[in-house]
């Protein structure tokens, strides 16, 4: 899946009808099956990008389009996980992965298919189980089968791993990158963790300002999985951190 922004703003209104404007003249593009990271600071409008591409928002102006097609709302072609896990709490964990495809009616196979990513997320002993006696890493990897189980052209993600602890973490990780090579989709991951951006994207995007716009873009060629003590790795995450001060300081002295 193809995704192009064009001269993308979005304003909100305050309680005191003033605007606030979270992104501004935001343009670039997302090739088919690239793993783009957005990285930027908390606050900073990654999220309100995120759900702009997700089709969960509108642009004030400019536009957004898929494989040339002007984006108009949710489509399940686009498939978005969340910060936290968002599991029905009174569906087991099979209904929870099954649900989604149900709901559209897309129901070849399903069982097969979800039974599949279950099995690829170390989940097969747990299709019974209800939410609240899952682990917070189960949980989201729940949720990453429910976000694949309907194959979809686009994965969206919003700082999942976020929450979870660093062995966790490491391990979804790998599997989404593995998915990802296997599957083939195009990706979109959020986070602020420069390090997290370097393990995953082939090309990573930094937000940044106030309203928010590109500060800079870097594309990583380098195999998985990455090894962050590796030089390059080491390179990267220094000419990334020193874009990041350059974008501090001249912010700075603008105040």
């Amino acid at each position: 899946m193809k995704i192009d922004l064009e001269k993308i703003t979005k304003t909100y209104s305050r309680p005191d009808k003033t605007d606030h404007i979270v992104l501004k003249d935001i343009s670039f593009s997302i090739e088919n099956g690239d793993f783009v990271v957005i990285l930027g600071e908390s606050g900073c409008g990654k999220t309100t990008l995120l759900n702009l591409l997700a089709g969960l928002e509108e642009p004030s102006s400019g536009t957004i389009s898929v494989n040339g097609q002007k984006i108009k709302g949710i489509h399940p072609s686009r498939s978005i996980l969340f910060q936290q896990p968002a599991l029905i709490p009174w569906l087991n964990v099979m209904e929870n992965v099954a649900y989604g495809c149900k709901i559209r009616g897309d129901t070849k196979k399903l069982d097969y298919r979800a039974n599949q990513f279950l099995e690829i997320m170390g989940l097969a002993a747990f299709t019974e189980s209800k939410p609240d006696q899952l682990s917070l890493g189960m949980a989201q990897r729940v949720c990453l089968a429910r976000a694949l189980v309907g194959h979809p052209k686009a994965l969206l993600l919003d700082e999942p791993f976020a929450s979870l602890d660093t062995f966790t973490q490491a391990h979804i990780q790998e599997e989404l990158v593995n998915l990802w090579l296997s599957e083939q989709f195009t990706a979109v991951f959020v986070t602020h963790d420069i390090d997290e951006a370097i393990r995953l994207g082939n090309k990573i995007i930094l937000l940044g300002g106030n309203p928010a716009n590109i500060t800079d873009s870097f594309e990583i060629n380098e195999k998985y999985p990455r090894d962050q003590n590796h030089p390059r790795f080491k390179e990267i995450r220094v000419k990334i951190l020193e874009r990041f001060k350059n974008a501090y300081m001249a912010k700075r002295s603008l105040l």
